[in-house]
Formats: structure tokens, sequence, C-alpha cells
């Protein structure tokens, strides 16, 4: 059985941690490589600091789809009961609550799949957002501080 030493595990995860903006930095106006160290790290704070400030996480999907299912379950069953008026008028009023509150219940359980499904959906558009907004503020950091980026 093959074990990771110590060392071969730092080295490991320094390649797995690497940024994402692995680009070639180019200086325009001769500054030293001290200088563009200090400018890198600079706008890698900028832009996560950006990032984390605008974003927010979609919340209460599961919630919001279990209200509209359990609305619309009940209008249905309501609908349904409408086109059946000779039977349903005959019916007692109580079964009737029950039957629109069976249906609103069933809808709700999937109006719950569904609305956690969209909130998903939302959360990682969100990330993907995010990631091209930290992208763009970084280099346009770095080109402001006159450099050149090449990917």
């Amino acid at each position: 059985m093959n074990r990771l030493t110590p060392v071969s595990l730092c080295i490991c995860l320094s390649i797995f941690s690497v940024p994402v903006w692995a680009e070639t930095v180019m200086p325009l106006k001769g500054q030293s490589s001290q200088q563009t160290q200090a400018d890198i790290n600079e706008c890698n704070s900028i832009a996560a600091s950006q990032s984390t400030s605008t974003s927010s996480t979609p919340s209460g999907g599961r919630i919001k789809g279990a209200a509209v299912g359990a609305t619309a379950g009940a209008t249905a069953a309501q609908v349904r009961g409408n086109q059946h008026d000779e039977v349903y008028d005959r019916v007692d009023s109580d079964r009737q609550q029950d039957y629109r509150q069976d249906r609103a219940k069933q809808t709700a359980a999937a109006g719950v799949v569904v609305g956690g499904s969209r909130q998903r959906q939302e959360r990682r558009q969100d990330e993907k957002t995010s990631a091209a907004n930290t992208s763009t503020a970084y280099h346009s950091c770095l080109q402001g501080k006159g450099y050149q980026i090449n990917p």
C-alpha cells in the first residue's frame, strides 16, 4: 500500500491549490518582480473581497415551491369539483374540504422538489456569475496598474 509522505502531500496540495488565475502577468511599466508580486496579491484580495460582498445565496426555494404547489392543488381540486357540479354539490362540505386539502398536500410535496431544484440552479448560476465578476475585477485591477495579462 502506497502512502503519501509529508513532502509529497505538500507538493500535491500546492499543485491542487493553484489559483484560478494561472496566467502570465507582464509588467508594461518596468515594475520589479517584488512590485509585480505585491500588485498581484493586492488585486487578488480586491477581487476576492468584491465577490464575497456582492454574492447572495438564494434561499427559501422549497418553501416557495410548497406554497405554490399547495395553492395550485387546492385550486385544481376546486375546479375539478366545479366541473361536476351535480355530484360535487351533493357531497358534504367537510368532504370537499378534505379533498381540497389532500390535493394541496400532494402538489405541495411536488412543489418542494421543484422549488429545491430551482434554488440549486439559481445557486449554480450565481456561482458562475460571481466567478466571472471576480476574474474581471482581477484583470481590470492589474491592467489599471500597468500590466498585460496573457492566458
